[in-house]
């Protein structure tokens, strides 16, 4: 019963449309303010995963159960599976940047670092405070060999968590080797 359960939220969104993302703006701006005030690296990670819950909230069951079957594939290393089920997810719900953002890290893991770039631009055009995908975008583009660049989007990153564990690329994306 359960596996025909699931198989029918994830068969929905054929036959339904995506509603409109969580609104969080006010949840984020509060999160952020905590973040710019945030004493050491221990109160910013708290502050950050506060950030993680809100960008992981689907629009609604069916694409939150995407979403989930996603990420647990791709932390089972199923990384074929993960695209697939986050395919599914951007198509249903374009306006919902953290699936775009998990395909893009699947991307990312599997070195296709030009798509990951492509689905981390869509998820930052749709929360650019999104410090998950500018961090990831600067990673990506280390791996593109794009040095200058990355150092644009992980100083994006750095203003709004300035406690990234990325932060310590910043001296090696300024110095001459990467």
């Amino acid at each position: 019963m359960r596996l025909i359960l699931s198989m029918l939220v994830l068969a929905a969104p054929a036959f339904a449309e995506c509603p409109a993302a969580p609104d969080i703006a006010g949840r984020e701006d509060g999160l952020f303010a905590q973040m710019s005030s945030a004493e050491n690296e221990l109160a910013a990670r708290e502050v950050s995963d506060g950030l993680w819950e809100l960008w992981v909230m689907a629009p609604d069951e069916a694409a939150q159960e995407m979403l989930d079957e996603g990420m647990a594939r791709r932390e089972g290393y199923n990384f074929v599976g993960a695209i697939d089920v986050l395919d599914r997810l951007v198509e249903y719900c374009p306006d919902y940047a953290e699936g775009w953002n998990q395909r893009a890290f699947v991307h990312f893991l599997r070195q296709d670092f030009e798509a990951a770039l492509a689905d981390l631009d869509v998820a930052i055009d749709l929360n650019p405070r999104h410090v998950g995908a500018l961090s990831g975008k600067a990673l990506t583009l280390v791996g593109l060999g794009r040095k200058a660049e990355a150092e644009l989007a992980l100083r994006a990153a750095l203003e709004l968590n300035p406690w990234l564990s990325e932060r310590h690329l910043l001296d090696v994306l300024a110095g001459e080797d990467i």
